[in-house]
């Protein structure tokens, strides 16, 4: 008999919903939540076929899957899983300012340095010309150093006792800054120039939920 109470994520690889994968991951391991990963593949066009438009007719993931319906975008999935298991201790739930700051940081990622990051090879949701799309593919290395400068400066700190975006411990922020920050050699920055990040980077390779849901 199917599980109703068991999560669905709709997750492509390379893509922002590996923050969600993490995420669910990191549930697993501390509460023992089943979930399940379907695969969209871009390659062969799923995010475009009939199917997967019926679940997310913005064709893009995540999508997750529950028994009161259909979630997207990632800020959204990553508060409703820290809610919904507020055992695991993914975001500081008991605390509004604290979680709002959260928010805060995870729509920067969401609405500026993803933007930023898909002027790369998305220019056609902005622009036509050719010669546009090649200014837009241009601009893509200094755009995403100069928000990754404020996000190293801003964000983290950098010391032992507050190794993570929120400070001490660690949240669904980190599972998505770590997602994007997987990005930057594509975009031609070397994360290398960014040691808060770099340090941040492989802290997060370390952790056996980021293992699993690569492997994935």
């Amino acid at each position: 008999m199917e599980n109703l109470n068991m999560l669905s994520l709709f997750h492509a690889s390379g893509t922002c919903s590996l923050a969600s994968c993490i995420t669910l991951e990191e549930i697993w391991e501390k509460t023992g939540a089943e979930f399940e990963v379907k695969k969209v593949s871009f390659a062969d066009g799923d995010q475009h076929k009939p199917e997967y438009l019926s679940i997310n007719p913005k064709g893009r993931v995540p999508a997750l899957l529950t028994e009161s319906g259909i979630l997207t975008e990632t800020p959204a999935i990553l508060l409703y899983l820290a809610q919904r298991y507020p055992e695991a201790t993914l975001a500081p739930l008991d605390d509004i300012f604290v979680l709002a700051q959260l928010q805060s940081f995870n729509n920067f990622l969401c609405s500026t340095v993803h933007v930023a990051h898909a002027h790369r090879f998305r220019g056609s949701r902005w622009a036509n010309e050719q010669s546009s799309l090649n200014d837009m593919h241009a601009k893509v290395p200094e755009n995403m150093t100069t928000l990754f400068t404020l996000i190293e400066e801003t964000y983290l700190s950098g010391s032992e006792d507050k190794p993570w975006v929120m400070g001490a411990d660690y949240t669904v922020s980190d599972a998505y800054l770590y997602t994007i920050a997987r990005w930057l050699g594509g975009d031609g920055v070397d994360i290398a120039i960014f040691p808060r990040l770099n340090a941040h980077f492989k802290r997060m390779e370390n952790r056996p939920a980021v293992q699993r849901a690569i492997s994935r």
